[in-house]
């Protein structure tokens, strides 16, 4: 298969169908990395990797064999950047580095969060610029290859000088020491070397430092939510078309001449998927010229364009700021072949990163706040154009869908301290020597929950649109509204008397993050 032909998120893992990736030290796409995290990608190093790496390995090789004072080859690290390291003591100081960096606490990273770190750093590392040999590559690829994924902690980086204690636990089974889980299994780093016939590495000048210095941590959660945070918002369009047929609610809003007065990118696609999916309406055509039934629809309904298109542009300068780091050396010291030179600077610092993360969970909270709105409206006889009350059979004896937009609430309300901004959180370390830090691995971590949470929100909206478009049978809904209700009946039935809806959201979910949701209206909106 070709890169550009990946199968689905949810199809079957087969060694025969996936994607071979070539790692040639140049830049990586978003689209590789979620595939080699999701299984549905291998990766080969390109033969030329070790004549690319090996100008700046020489680089190292010289300043040590000349004794000559270079951060982090011959000198210790950070705030001990003044203390000499005698040429003899070299590999002892890079494993020192490893095993004392390895500080990460809490609940270990998922495995496609391994497999991201992996990839990223093994291309980071073979772009020339590191010093590194072309060996500390190809093992990291000998893990990613073998599923055998390190065991790293979710908690202990403050997102400078690299993703440091994350990386000092990916890189730890390398030399011999840690954890990695294989088979479900979790085990010494040493036995799962063994079992595979491989040997611990010992670690050269300055391998141990190229490890552990960058931002490929932060770029992996980045990556990763970003295909997620885009799935979401395709679900949003999808979930307020649903809610503008429950609702009786108008299509004008959604018209392309609107949009064109005011061309923001993502505006024109969100009113575009909309007016899409609600082409063919029958129940928009029943009161398309009944002005005493609405003026003007809610803000949620009217302005949803405006609120989605503007998460789909954030989630686009997300996009653009981490393809350049895809394509970026985030290592220090960095290595300049040609002129021989070896110089300490910052790349390694996730400003950039901890702000695009922290602006994703902003815009995919907003996403599930005006979604909530619109269930509410649903839920609430007095505004859902004669919807009954909460959507209930009967309704005082049952409740009907009532308590689904308590829960859409909470979880809304908790997204919003989700989204307080942790790249302005700064804390010095190393003795003031890192005296401002990008908290770029808390921002990322704060994104996952944000993610899941407004996954149900949405969730919520669908259930409660998909009822009330049943409600207004036998008038038919639109051909991509009509195809979307198809594919929510086949997990989850009308209502008929109260039940619990947890396993109704929960399966909702499942099809909006699987992209069933959005697959089966794809030709529809696409056009």
């Amino acid at each position: 298969m070709t890169e550009n032909c990946r199968p689905p998120a949810d199809a079957p893992v087969s060694l025969t169908s996936m994607t071979e990736i070539l790692l040639t030290g140049e830049a990586l796409s978003p689209a590789q990395v979620v595939a080699v995290a999701n299984r549905t990608a291998t990766v080969r190093l390109d033969a030329s990797i070790a004549d690319r790496m090996a100008p700046a390995r020489r680089v190292v090789e010289r300043a040590v064999a000349e004794n000559r004072v270079v951060y982090g080859i011959t000198t210790g690290f950070g705030a001990l950047s003044s203390t000499r390291i005698e040429p003899e003591l070299v590999r002892e100081a890079q494993l020192a580095l490893l095993r004392s960096h390895a500080a990460g606490v809490g609940a270990p990273l998922g495995p496609e969060m391994v497999r991201a770190m992996l990839l990223l750093r093994a291309r980071t590392l073979s772009q020339g610029n590191s010093g590194v040999r072309p060996l500390i590559v190809e093992r990291l690829l000998d893990l990613l290859r073998l599923d055998l994924l390190p065991v790293v902690p979710s908690q202990g980086s403050v997102g400078a000088s690299g993703d440091l204690a994350p990386f000092a636990h990916l890189a730890l089974p390398l030399v011999g020491e840690g954890f990695v889980t294989m088979d479900g299994e979790t085990m010494p780093g040493d036995v799962a070397l063994a079992r595979h016939g491989m040997e611990p590495i010992v670690l050269e000048a300055k391998e141990g430092l190229s490890l552990l210095n960058g931002t490929e941590g932060m770029l992996a959660m980045g990556v990763l939510g970003l295909a997620r945070a885009m799935r979401l918002a395709r679900a949003a369009d999808i979930a307020c078309a649903l809610s503008v047929e429950a609702l009786l609610g108008s299509e004008r809003p959604f018209q392309p001449r609107i949009h064109e007065l005011r061309p923001h990118p993502g505006q024109a696609i969100s009113a575009e998927a909309v007016r899409r999916m609600l082409e063919g309406s029958e129940i928009v055509a029943s009161h398309h010229h009944d002005f005493a039934h609405a003026v003007q629809d809610a803000y949620s309904l009217r302005c949803a364009p405006q609120v989605h298109g503007a998460c789909r542009d954030v989630l686009s300068e997300a996009e653009r700021v981490f393809t350049i780091e895809l394509g970026s050396v985030a290592d220090n010291p960095l290595v300049f072949p040609d002129a021989g030179e070896v110089v300490s600077a910052g790349n390694f610092h996730g400003q950039p990163l901890a702000f695009s993360l922290d602006f994703m969970a902003m815009a995919v909270t907003e996403l599930g706040s005006i979604s909530e709105r619109r269930t509410d409206r649903i839920l609430d006889p007095e505004r859902s154009s004669g919807l009954p009350a909460f959507l209930a059979t009967r309704p005082g004896l049952n409740s009907g869908l009532m308590l689904t937009q308590y829960t859409a609430a909470a979880l809304v309300a908790e997204n919003r301290v989700l989204s307080h901004p942790a790249s302005i959180e700064s804390i010095p370390t190393s003795g003031s020597q890192e005296d401002h830090v990008s908290m770029g691995w808390g921002a990322g971590r704060k994104l996952g929950p944000v993610l899941d949470n407004t996954a149900r929100v949405l969730a919520v909206e669908v259930l409660c649109a998909a009822e009330g478009i049943t409600r207004r049978g036998p008038t038919s809904p639109g051909e991509g509204t009509g195809l979307a209700l198809r594919a929510i009946r086949e997990v989850v039935p009308p209502q008929d008397q109260d039940r619990s809806p947890s396993p109704d959201i929960e399966a909702i979910a499942a099809l909006i993050e699987s992209g069933t949701l959005e697959s089966v209206v794809a030709g529809i909106v696409a056009g």
